[in-house]
């Protein structure tokens, strides 16, 4: 089993839902909107603490837990439906889960 988390842009989400709808065996996500901001190349210019607590974008963090062959295609589907070439279009990870149950399931 993998984690797989993407962060993107809101705008795309709709894509990436229905190409889900369209895997078999897609187990379901979470969906949270995030803001944040990214690593800048040179030197950050400081400028009002307001600009500084406002300084983010609105953005969706994706989360998966998913079997192992399905991963390649979810992050396919990710990576095909959020990329816009343009800076800020998100970022995309994988982790590895060591346990997951359901909790409507019966613990033996």
């Amino acid at each position: 089993m993998k984690e797989i988390k993407a962060i993107i842009r809101p705008g795309r989400l709709h894509k990436i839902r229905d190409a889900f709808r369209a895997l078999p065996g897609f187990p379901g996500m979470n969906i949270t909107q995030v803001e944040g901001c990214s690593a800048h190349a040179g030197e950050e210019q400081r400028g009002t603490l307001k600009e500084e607590l406002t300084d983010f974008t609105k953005k969706v963090r994706i989360e998966i837990v998913a079997p192992d062959e399905l991963v390649p295609d979810i992050l396919r589907i990710i990576r095909d439906n959020a990329h816009t070439g343009q800076t800020g279009d998100g970022v995309l990870w994988v982790t590895d889960v060591s346990a997951f149950l359901r909790l409507c399931q019966t613990v033996a």
